[in-house]
């Protein structure tokens, strides 16, 4: 008997023109292994919503169709009493948690179940250890990386043992190493596994199974080996492929950046010591290294919005700084206005900045209302609009999907020679596309006095 059910389910949200699900119906085995590929802004979101029951409680709009969870109808069965069954990982796990401890977040789910409080805690710390993340127990929410704040959002949702486990980017924020631990461990969780990616390198390798939904339409539902050869003929730039080697050494021309022999901490806890960088105009580098390791505080301070408290950081020219989490910075109700904020209100130069991303047509629509992979190409014209000496770019291929990589790799290069680029990555295959070297961040003890 399948697990998952859902027959001619259609969704439009509230204010939507298209519907965001077109009749998709699909079955789901306990313990199958599923692969969920699709453009930015296909659909693959809201079906992994519309699995969890989350469409149509959470979100209102116009649903047809049915889906159902061992049995239950999820129109008549709320998210919350489908809990001990569905498990979801949400794209943006920053909109997920709640508690500001760490171990406090990774119980509260065991807790709204009703599990026995003796076992509340043991059960949380087993999921934090099977994610790698049992050294962060301790820590408050707010002093996270984003990798290591999707670790603790992982350990929540395999806290509660789900029959079904729905994960959306799973894999978006973290290092190779990590990326590979957790689906591993999701796969081997007994449950049945949707994993959305846009690194589909990896669940291509381990599922046995691969959907594929575009303009909300489930266009293949295939074995693996059969949807390898219909992404071949059809999509081929969500392949696998291996990452292209790139040199270590510095290339371009006058160095618009020098950072030397820096270190930070965040109170009492050190994260940079002793770390040096240059940065040239006409090259790219790509900032690489394990989740928590300290890429984004280096970034930070090459973009100014950190100061070393030992070394230095000389600057001397305009820098522009694409944050992780850009969708938490949007601030007007245009795509078009947004962009020209940075330019005094030019209209003109946002609308171009913002077909140079493949937003064209987007002009007029509410940043509120785009895909995550979208916003994210929104942010990203907002500060190359900007036309900087050193662009510092945090992930920025997070829910990116590999047909925009390609175009986000080609459109950093055609403008490299005017300025410098560091490229803060864990996307390895984007890294040998686009940068001209690599600079793996380490583990540096301080020196003593």
């Amino acid at each position: 008997m399948a697990l998952v059910r859902a027959s001619t389910v259609s969704f439009t949200y509230p204010d939507g023109d298209e519907p965001a699900l077109d009749s998709v119906s699909l079955e789901l085995e306990p313990g199958e292994a599923v692969a969920l590929l699709g453009p930015s802004g296909s659909g693959k979101s809201t079906l992994l919503r519309a699995l969890s029951g989350l469409v149509p409680h959470f979100h209102g709009g116009r649903f047809a169709g049915q889906v159902e969870v061992a049995g239950r109808d999820t129109r008549l069965e709320r998210p919350a009493e489908l809990a001990c069954m569905v498990a979801m990982l949400f794209q943006d796990p920053e909109d997920q948690v709640v508690l500001d401890r760490v171990e406090h977040e990774v119980a509260f789910g065991l807790e709204n179940l009703g599990t026995p409080p003796a076992e509340i805690l043991p059960r949380a710390h087993a999921a934090l250890a099977a994610v790698g993340a049992q050294h962060l127990a301790s820590r408050r929410i707010e002093t996270l990386s984003a990798g290591e704040l999707q670790r603790v959002c992982l350990a929540s949702a395999f806290a509660l043992q789900p029959q079904l486990l729905l994960l959306d980017e799973p894999t978006s924020q973290l290092d190779p190493e990590g990326a590979e631990a957790i689906l591993d461990l999701a796969l081997e969780s007994g449950a049945a596994v949707v994993i959305s990616e846009q690194r589909p390198s990896l669940p291509l390798e381990r599922c046995e199974r691969v959907l594929f939904v575009e303009q909300g339409r489930l266009l293949l539902d295939a074995p693996t080996g059969t949807a390898l050869e219909w992404l071949f003929e059809h999509r081929p730039a969500y392949l696998p492929r291996q990452p292209a080697q790139t040199g270590g050494s510095a290339v371009g021309g006058e160095t618009l950046c020098r950072v030397d022999r820096a270190s930070f901490s965040y109170g009492e806890r050190s994260v940079l010591n002793d770390v040096s960088l240059e940065l040239r105009r006409g090259e790219i580098v790509a900032l690489t290294g394990p989740n928590g390791i300290g890429k984004t505080t280096l970034a930070k301070l090459v973009a100014g919005l950190l100061e070393p408290v030992a070394g230095q950081v000389e600057m001397p020219g305009r820098v522009a700084y694409l944050s992780q989490d850009p969708g938490r910075y949007l601030v007007r109700e245009r795509a078009d206005e947004e962009v020209a904020l940075a330019v005094g209100g030019d209209l003109t130069r946002a609308r171009r900045s913002l077909a140079a991303v493949g937003l064209s047509g987007f002009e007029h629509r509410h940043p509120r209302d785009l895909s995550s992979g979208e916003r994210e190409r929104l942010a990203l014209a907002a500060v190359l609009v900007t036309e900087p000496d050193v662009l510092v770019l945090d992930e920025p291929t997070r829910g990116i999907d590999p047909v925009r990589k390609n175009e986000l790799a080609r459109l950093l290069r055609r403008g490299s020679d005017r300025r410098a680029t560091l490229v803060v990555t864990h996307d390895l295959v984007f890294a040998g596309d686009v940068a001209d070297r690599a600079v793996p961040l380490e583990v540096r003890e301080p020196a003593l006095a």
